[in-house]
């Protein structure tokens, strides 16, 4: 039996679309106040006196049926980790996800890949996957080709629009010729 490819979901910028204008939000959005743990930490260290002040989160949530819908194994490729299934997943409709657990949170690489690069190769093991991002580049493509013995692809996502249904449609075909 042929397992289905994986799909390596971020979230801030492909679901989040964070780089969007402040104050408006996109069609199709709710606003959702969170906090991540490594949010809460992050505004510890910045006012060590303040209140953490939480994460404001734009998601669709005819995202959540979009993604169920297309064929794939499901998984967490974000900061956001475990906590993905508790602060995003239920916001979307998604059922519990695994996650990859990073080796280091933005560590920098000495070839000028994404942070994630490697452990995303490692995790995948072998199996085809596309991975959607809004932080991916050239070298980051060309890096997997080499490196991954599985077909791979790598969507980038422009925060600033989050996922369109050109993303949708292109995850569809990719799939089908997988």
């Amino acid at each position: 039996m042929t397992r289905q490819p994986l799909l390596l979901l971020d979230v801030d910028g492909p679901l989040n679309p964070f780089a969007a204008p402040r104050l408006r939000r996109p069609d199709g959005y709710r606003t959702h106040e969170l906090m991540p743990t490594w949010w809460a930490e992050r505004q510890t260290r910045r006012a060590p006196d303040g209140e953490p002040k939480p994460l404001r989160v734009w998601l669709n949530p005819a995202h959540g049926p979009e993604l169920l819908a297309l064929p794939y194994e499901l998984v967490w490729a974000t900061t956001w980790m475990a906590e993905a299934n508790d602060l995003i997943g239920p916001n979307l409709g998604l059922p519990e996800l695994p996650y990859i657990p990073w080796t280091e949170l933005f560590a920098e690489d000495p070839d000028g890949l994404h942070w994630k690069t490697r452990d995303v190769v490692a995790w995948a093991d072998g199996r085809p996957f596309v991975w959607v991002d809004d932080e991916l580049g050239p070298q980051d493509a060309e890096w997997i080709a080499a490196n991954h013995p599985g077909p791979a692809h790598t969507l980038h996502v422009n925060p600033r629009t989050g996922m369109l249904a050109g993303d949708f449609a292109l995850l569809r075909e990719w799939a089908a010729a997988a």
